[in-house]
């Protein structure tokens, strides 16, 4: 082959080459124009979603919205150490402000007391003549506040309070019960609800022997034996239990869906020597125990899944 031949296919190789480059780098151009464009149009996209967002927030006196305020089923009472408020002793506190503002007690009402002493901060007592409204009827892990809510129409004249751990479902129950009052004004006045550790605090709120009713409803079962000290039932959260409750009225109600539950609360209540566990046909007679076993969030699920419920009611006995 000759000189010429050689040169001319050479150039015309390199030529190819160059072309192949050329047509490369555009197309790699084109690709990243694209994917500038695509990033603009994503970040103007996500601008415009973020901005017409939901807020999950509710005004006072509206019903709030179940989905924003969820929160995990469990919490570990025993880990909750300096989270909450709490008054020195039950005197401290002035439940018609926060949670009674507009209820009226009547004179038979148990929720009045007429004498009450105050520690200063020299630790002077100092007796005071006044009528106070506190809570009677406590709804411990209220959930939801389906059970709170249905106690306040069921028992008009006992103040309800549903105690509750978690912050966020705490923040729903309040929201509701202020839009039932809105709704229905004149009523709901008598229910209310406080984020509190039952098992640390109850000292610190209430009175001895000023409770008429206390409500223990599908609390968690902890099922390893590990985690057995933070049930809610035990020996001695069932002493303190007896403390606050008024002797020969008072009453313990609990109830789960978990049979081997049901049985450590019957191991635990039946042999305290300061409960009395109530008869079936005791308990037919008592409209609380109706409201218990349906009107709870946690109680409306198991029905529709078909399942089971256990409940029992213990009566405080007279002091000894």
């Amino acid at each position: 082959m000759s000189s010429t031949k050689k040169t001319d296919t050479m150039t015309e190789t390199s030529t190819k080459i160059h072309n192949k480059n050329d047509k490369k780098r555009s197309l790699s151009k084109i690709n990243n124009e694209e994917e500038e464009s695509n990033d603009k149009t994503l970040i103007s996209n996500t601008t415009i979603t973020t901005s017409t967002a939901p807020t999950p927030i509710t005004e006072d006196g509206q019903m709030p919205q179940k989905k924003f305020y969820r929160s995990r089923a469990h919490c570990n009472p025993l880990s909750h150490n300096n989270s909450f408020d709490y008054p020195r002793n039950p005197d401290r506190i002035d439940w018609s402000i926060d949670h009674y503002p507009n209820f009226v007690p009547t004179t038979t009402n148990t929720t009045t007391t007429t004498t009450t002493t105050t520690t200063d901060g020299d630790g002077d007592d100092n007796d005071d003549e006044s009528t106070l409204v506190v809570p009677t009827v406590l709804d411990i892990g209220c959930g939801f506040g389906g059970l709170t809510i249905a106690l306040s129409t069921l028992l008009p004249h006992e103040t309800i309070l549903g105690l509750e751990i978690r912050a966020k479902v705490t923040e729903y129950v309040r929201l509701r019960i202020l839009a039932c009052r809105t709704e229905d004004p004149g009523h709901y006045e008598n229910c209310s609800v406080m984020r509190s550790n039952t098992m640390k605090f109850m000292p610190n709120l209430f009175h001895r022997g000023s409770l008429e009713k206390i409500f223990l409803c599908f609390p968690d079962p902890h099922f390893k034996k590990k985690n057995h000290p933070r049930r809610i039932v035990s020996e001695r959260l069932l002493s303190e239990y007896a403390y606050f409750l008024k002797p020969n009225t008072g009453r313990l109600y609990t109830i789960t869906d978990v049979e081997d539950l049901h049985k450590w609360h019957l191991e635990k209540c039946r042999p305290h020597p300061m409960f009395r566990e109530l008869t079936e046909e005791e308990c037919a007679k008592d409209p609380c125990v109706k409201a218990m076993y349906g009107e709870t969030e946690e109680g409306k699920k198991v029905e529709r899944a078909g399942a089971k419920k256990y409940y029992a009611v213990y009566e405080r006995r007279e002091r000894a």
